[in-house]
Formats: C-alpha cells, structure tokens, sequence
C-alpha cells in the first residue's frame, strides 16, 4: 500500500480522503492546506503518492505540482477537481499530474485511481 500526501485547502475534503484512503489500506503521512505548505511537505515527507486540489488559497495545485515535478521529476500526484475545471485539469496533466479524481469522491474510484498510480 502507498504512503500519501493529502493537499487540499477544505479539511472536510481531506477528512473524507483519509478515511476513504485508509480503509483501502493506504497511510496518510501528511495534509496540508495549500500548495506552497504542501510543496514543502512533500520535501519533508517524501510520500509515495500527492493527491491534490487545484483551486486552493496562496499557491494553487497547478504551481504547487510543478515545484514538486521539479523537485522530483517522478513524484506521482494525483489532481483533485471539481466540475468544470477542465483547462486546468489539461495543463496538470501537461505539467506531469498522473491522474484526476473528482470531487464529490467516489470512493471506488478514488482506491483504483491511488491503486493504478501506485503501481506505476
């Protein structure tokens, strides 16, 4: 099982992920509440998976990717949307982002989603 990362500013969302991530038998290492503190989480904590938001206060998901991609270029993120966000959920993916889970979670396809990246 994966060791994730959760960035997302809304602690409801990263509530529902963790328990959603622990029942499929992930551990959660960190949570931060926007990209620039996430970006220096991942530093810190080195996890196997990032799930994160794009639309967050201070620095976005889309920065906040890019410093990690950077930081190491085989870092797996997983972008968390909402509906309607599709050119940003264009330019993750041409920024390195592996996959998209969106919001309202599915938790089914949020395990196989956590599931594939880590078996990348």
């Amino acid at each position: 099982m994966a060791t994730v990362l959760m960035i997302d500013d809304s602690r409801t969302s990263r509530k529902i992920l963790r328990a959603t991530l622990e029942r499929g038998g992930h551990t959660i290492v960190g949570e931060a509440g926007n990209g620039e503190e996430g970006y220096l989480k991942f530093k810190e904590l080195n996890p196997d998976i990032v799930t994160m938001d794009i639309t967050m206060p201070v620095m976005d998901g889309i920065e906040a990717l890019t410093l990690i991609k950077k930081a190491k270029e085989d870092a797996k993120v997983i972008m968390i949307t909402a509906a309607g966000q599709k050119e940003k959920m264009v330019e993750a993916l041409k920024r390195g982002a592996e996959e998209f889970i969106t919001k309202p979670f599915d938790e089914a396809e949020v395990l196989a989603t956590v599931s594939r990246v880590a078996q990348k």
